[in-house]
């Protein structure tokens, strides 16, 4: 037995537990050595496509399987018995996968097939996968000389185990901090839903009773953020802010060392594979194409923006000046910008976060999510029943219901809406748990196909999940209308993984160039914002009834309030993001807060108060060997696609079908099967613009002048 490899569509959660981990993991590589050993044996010139690279894409199909789902805990449920045995194991993934691309006998038998007439007269899919795993392997290391190719496959081992630290010591740090408040008027300005929140929270945790009350605050975002956008105590948000920056850098948990690390085995990396820097190692076959155009992209627009986003820092001083009889030419401190800016908000639009929760139930978000989604893309989704069993505590006879790791998570299937096949089933986890890392995010559990010579459709299984605000006291979760978009966000992700109609998985889903694989996502957004799409799940909670007509029109106005300060803030991400992995030795040895104050002047506004570089919490770059390093800038880049893209829909009618069809076909069902760009000019009809984006954004005109 050796659970976490089971063949269940539907994961038996229960019985993945650490004394399970070395065994399973153990067991999947050396199956998969095996797989790649028997391409390796054969003679060369006798090779066929099935024998080499479909063979190779079997190979690791178990150890992905069972590795993929140690991961997956890792992310939702963290305990110290399965880190451990996670960790043990590391190296010896780690060294495997790193082994593939620098294994000489392995690359002569595929580069022999791949180079042969008959890889030539493949079908158009299969050659594509051929071409694309021969640049994988190549960008990898295959043709280097014997001593480089052991140097990367140490390299490889250490960032791995590097980023794997680094995710720790963020989830850790965040953990470790609490703030228990005993004096209730400390928070006045509070909205109720958060009171309630941090008093259940101190409750559980045994701090608080009926007879004294307390309130529990943590570094989860539906946690600390009410209090920096609405507490009047300063000193309280002072408090709160002082903790945040100390995730992923104090003591033990201090990433400051490891971020060096990391960036320069990074760069030793490209050096070996002839690379300027990593950011063009990375980029080599994305839409940017190397680091420098990346980095131009974003100083663009850094130039397009900076005077309507120093013209906001400016007003907002100037409104803090006018309710305090203060200096407007001061700077602020980092606690009061979000205080501030909400108050301002409020003042000029009338528009309160909190008078929106009440038509954001989450579940009637997610059913007229599912509403909007049949309309457009020709799909049905329905919720199964599942249940929850403790880790090893799956019980004898237990029925045939999907099991879910936690018990706020649901289960659903998402079948074709004309033919009904069932394409897919997807988990959906969306509250914050201690043991639980921070944001949100999809992935894949197991990639599905299509039918294949007469054969049958194998299914899709994914998952999303956040950390949006809890139920409190029985009561459904409200969300805000940022936590709706994020939703939405995470279910475009999911969309092009389960819709993916690609015979080949390493091609399928969201397999696409990092700067493209934003675009699913991002453009779900859009739905969040327009009056019919709205009408579908935005319902208050008690009545039913949608946003009054008053309120939306608030909403909209308020849309592109601060925009530009909201803009840079992506732009600063990715600017620090390419100029460490772009400029290695420019940083190298150099003190991480002044390089971090260096890099993003002009991206940041002058603050009373230093603030530390959010590097060492910043786990798109540092708590994976890749990740989004060197691609942060895909969040801006991909927002042109979408927001361009969402003119189609919007010349066509938000709601029309066919515009959801075409761009199920030419975009969601195709995964890298075909380069991304001519799939963006199948739904289009043309290359992308940059000026919806800006109209959107409301800056078109700051950025003309």
């Amino acid at each position: 037995m050796h659970p976490f490899l089971a063949d269940d569509f539907e994961v038996k959660w229960s019985t993945l537990t650490a004394e399970s981990i070395r065994d399973d993991i153990a067991h999947a590589l050396e199956v998969a050595k095996a797989g790649i050993q028997a391409i390796c044996d054969q003679d060369p010139a006798r090779a066929t496509y099935e024998s080499t690279f479909a063979a190779l894409e079997e190979a690791t199909e178990l150890l992905d399987r069972g590795w993929g789902r140690l991961q997956h805990l890792d992310s939702v449920g963290d305990y110290p018995e399965q880190r451990e045995a996670l960790n043990e194991m590391l190296p010896a993934v780690s060294d495997f996968h790193s082994s593939i691309p620098l294994n000489d006998a392995l690359w002569s038998v595929l580069h022999a097939f791949g180079s042969s007439a008959a890889a030539d007269e493949l079908e158009p899919v299969e050659k594509r996968f051929v071409e694309e795993t021969m640049l994988d392997f190549i960008q990898a290391g295959a043709e280097l000389p014997p001593a480089k190719k052991e140097r990367l496959a140490e390299v490889q081992a250490e960032l791995s185990k590097l980023t794997q630290r680094f995710g720790e010591n963020v989830l850790d740090s965040t953990n470790d901090w609490e703030l228990v408040v005993e004096d209730e008027s400390r928070l006045a300005g509070l909205p109720e839903s958060a009171k309630a929140a941090a008093l259940a929270n101190a409750r559980a945790k045994g701090v608080a009773t009926d007879d004294k009350p307390a309130w529990r605050f943590t570094l989860q975002f539906p946690s600390m953020y009410p209090v920096m956008q609405h507490a009047a105590d300063d000193a309280l948000r002072r408090e709160v802010w002082e903790g945040s920056i100390e995730v992923g850098a104090k003591g033990d948990w201090d990433n400051t060392k490891l971020i060096a690390k990391i960036l320069e085995l990074r760069q030793e990396k490209a050096d070996i594979l002839g690379k300027k820097n990593f950011a063009d190692l990375a980029l080599q076959r994305r839409m940017a194409g190397d680091g420098a155009k990346a980095l131009g992209f974003v100083e663009d627009l850094h130039d397009r923006i900076e005077a309507q986003f120093e013209q906001d820092y400016r007003e907002l001083r100037e409104f803090k000046a006018s309710k305090t009889g203060g200096d407007p030419q001061e700077p602020m401190e980092p606690w009061e910008t979000a205080y501030w800016a909400e108050k301002r908000r409020q003042e000029e639009f009338n528009l309160d976060d909190e008078v929106l929760r009440p038509y954001f139930p989450v579940d009637r978000v997610m059913s007229g999510l599912f509403e909007l989604c049949s309309r457009l893309f020709g799909i049905r989704i329905e919720e199964r029943e599942s249940v929850y069993y403790e880790r090893g505590g799956r019980p004898d006879g237990a029925d045939d219901r999907p099991e879910v790791w936690s018990e706020d998570v649901k289960f659903y299937d998402l079948r074709d809406g004309r033919s009904g096949d069932h394409l897919g089933s997807f988990y959906a986890d969306w509250h914050p748990r201690e043991e639980k890392r921070g944001g949100a995010w999809m992935n894949c559990l197991e990639t599905g196909l299509p039918p294949v010579a007469g054969g049958e459709r194998k299914p899709h299984l994914g998952l999303i999940t956040g950390n949006m605000s809890p139920p409190v006291d029985g009561k459904p979760a409200l969300l805000t209308h940022r936590e709706v978009e994020t939703i939405f966000h995470e279910f475009g992700h999911l969309l092009h993984g389960l819709l993916s109609d690609v015979p080949v998985r390493s091609l399928a889903g969201t397999s696409v160039p990092w700067d493209f694989v934003e675009l699913p996502s991002q453009i779900m957004e859009n739905f969040c914002w327009d009056r019919e799409s709205l009408n579908l799940f935005a319902r208050h909670h008690e009545t039913g009834e949608p946003i009054p007509d008053e309120l939306f029109e608030r909403m909209l106005a308020a849309r592109n309030y601060m925009s530009a300060t909201v803009f840079m803030r992506q732009l600063a991400l990715g600017k620090l993001d390419l100029e460490l992995h772009v400029h290695h030795a420019k940083y190298k040895g150099r003190d991480l807060d002044e390089v971090d104050k260096e890099i993003l002047r002009g991206y940041q506004v002058e603050l009373k108060t230093k603030t530390p570089s959010m590097a060492r919490r910043f786990s798109h770059l540092f708590s994976s060997p890749t990740g989004y390093a060197a691609g942060y800038y895909s969040y801006k880049w991909a927002e042109v696609l979408d927001a361009d893209a969402f003119t189609k829909f919007r010349d066509h009618g938000v709601m029309s079908e066919q515009v959801g069809l075409e761009f199920r076909e030419h975009v969601l069902s195709k995964g890298n099967s075909r380069p991304v760009d001519e799939s963006f000019r199948r739904f289009m009809g043309r290359d992308p613009q940059l000026e919806p984006l800006l109209e959107r954004s409301g800056l078109a005109g700051a950025m003309m002048a």
